[in-house]
């Protein structure tokens, strides 16, 4: 009988510093924050810091948060599914440090922004679908009129040159807003 109860007490304690330890490793992630629309989420990793700072002090940085262009707009399920898609690929990057110090938004990542800049943009977007044939033409099966937004406009959300050395103060970076 006292072994059984020992071991019952053991299991106990192993079940109890299991959760405080996956409790921990919830807080210091600050995985809560990836359920909101916050832009400070974004700069929980430090990489981000740079893509942070150029966005803070553009134009779009009043009208639209990281989630507006970076995450699907089409409702509850897309949104959460990217999130989590995204977010176990920057944890696994992140964890065994594959991560380019550059960096490059994923196949599925520009087709999001691409369809958010159409989504935001869509009375601009349709003039210039119309006349496409005016402005360039190309073959690309990823947009009517061949190219995407931000091809020509990378440089509205986050600067012209983006690096580590164009943004030298951005690692204590202070919220604007």
């Amino acid at each position: 009988m006292k072994k059984d109860k020992i071991v019952l007490i053991s299991a106990v304690f192993a079940f109890i510093a299991a959760s405080a330890i996956f409790i921990y490793v919830l807080n210091i992630s600050k995985v809560f924050s990836y359920f909101t629309s916050d832009s400070k989420a974004c700069i929980n990793c430090h990489v981000m810091n740079t893509q942070y700072a150029t966005w803070q002090h553009s134009s779009h940085a009043s009208v639209a948060s990281c989630t507006d262009c970076h995450v699907p707009q089409d409702g509850f399920v897309g949104k959460y599914i990217a999130k989590a898609r995204d977010g176990f690929n920057h944890a696994a990057a992140f964890t065994f440090n594959t991560y380019d110090n550059a960096i490059k938004i994923s196949d599925n990542g520009a087709k999001r922004v691409q369809d958010n800049c159409i989504l935001c943009h869509s009375n601009l977007a349709s003039v210039i679908v119309a006349n496409s044939d005016i402005n360039h033409r190309y073959d690309d099966e990823s947009v009517k009129t061949g190219r995407r937004c931000f091809e020509c406009h990378k440089e509205v959300p986050h600067g012209k040159v983006r690096g580590l050395s164009t943004t030298p103060y951005n690692l204590g970076v202070q919220y604007v807003k």
